[in-house]
């Protein structure tokens, strides 16, 4: 999942993950480690709005009410600071679940395709 953060190839840890901000690669550059297999859909985007959340709620608070900021201030730095954390976590996310999904073995990562068992 580490690997995955760092949008890095959750086999060998080297090769780039996505292919532009949230397009995952078809197969590692480096490993050739299938990569389209992956479920993440909604996952990362649930996740972002949780974390976003949980943590610009209190800082939210804690601004109102200990620095008495003017309301449209107090919005326009916060829409921007949850925007800008949101954008970050995002790709992060996304590539700390395929990591998640490739070590779990989910989702058809890790089967072999070239053996077909014998009927």
């Amino acid at each position: 999942m580490l690997r995955g953060w760092r949008r890095k190839c959750p086999s060998c840890g080297s090769g780039p993950l996505m292919r532009s901000y949230l397009q995952v690669r078809h197969d590692c550059a480096v490993c050739g480690e299938e990569l389209h297999h992956h479920r993440a859909d909604d996952g990362p985007a649930y996740l972002t709005i949780l974390l976003v959340g949980h943590l610009m709620a209190p800082l939210i608070l804690w601004a109102f009410t200990a620095l008495r900021p003017d309301p449209l201030l107090l919005a326009a730095v916060f829409s921007v600071g949850a925007v800008a954390l949101s954008l970050f976590l995002l790709p992060r996310l996304k590539g700390a679940m395929v990591g998640l999904q490739w070590a779990k073995r989910m989702h058809g990562f890790g089967e072999d395709h070239a053996t077909t068992p014998a009927e």
